[in-house]
């Protein structure tokens, strides 16, 4: 959000309390914060080394239900795509994000795949994704022209692709990595697990809102 529009937000917040303008060391103050934003408790959860980082992402996001493959390197990702839906019986289709990190799954084995946005018709979508939360196994995934939000929600299947060192601790650490990607996208989606929900008994149910299975392809390219 730029500056002035920030400004006419606040501006129009304070009449109509019946404020008047900040004090310049009020603005100050409150300007330093929102460049420079300060950090709440970090969890131990959200803390550690690259390794166990990575390890608690993986512990955390099976603990949500969703299932996950780990591969060396992207050339592998169409075979684990593949075995996944052959282990599900889903046919060897696919609409995948646009973006050019999964230009690796077109030409490659038994997979048919489009890219573009998701129709109710389509059964399974690949995605990228901006970042991983080891704290809570989350993945975040941020829209633009390259990643169509749809993917996220429509097709009953959703197979994400995350890299290593896309993980990060807790999400202090993944707001402040988003800040310094630039533009803030859209609309970030929070997805830990497959959706779902709880009806009067709480008993749970896979895919009410979204798919109804998440799988992780995680791509180790920080093993050396």
């Amino acid at each position: 959000m730029s500056s002035d529009a920030r400004t006419h937000i606040l501006t129009r917040i304070r009449r109509s309390l019946g404020r008047g303008e900040l004090p310049p060391a009020a603005q100050e103050t409150l300007d330093a914060r929102l460049a420079a934003p300060r950090p709440g408790i970090v969890p131990a959860r959200a803390k550690g080394d690259r390794r166990e980082l990575v390890e608690r992402f993986v512990t955390m996001a099976e603990a949500a239900a969703a299932s996950l493959d780990r591969i060396d390197g992207p050339d592998a990702l169409p075979r684990v795509v593949a075995e996944w839906l052959a282990r599900h019986n889903l046919a060897p289709e696919v609409v995948a994000a646009p973006d050019a990190s999964l230009d690796v799954l077109e030409g490659r084995g038994t997979l048919t795949v489009k890219r573009g946005v998701a129709h109710p018709a389509d059964q399974v979508s690949v995605t990228p994704c901006f970042a991983g939360v080891a704290e809570t196994g989350t993945l975040v995934l941020v829209s633009g022209p390259e990643t169509p939000t749809s993917l996220n929600f429509l097709p009953d299947n959703h197979v994400v692709v995350v890299r290593a060192s896309q993980i990060v601790g807790g999400y202090e650490e993944m707001w402040a990595y988003l800040r310094d990607a630039g533009a803030t996208p859209r609309t970030v989606n929070m997805i830990t697990g497959p959706s779902r929900t709880g009806d009067i008994e709480q008993t749970i149910q896979l895919g009410a809102h979204g798919p109804r299975r998440l799988h992780i392809v995680l791509i180790d390219d920080e093993a050396a």
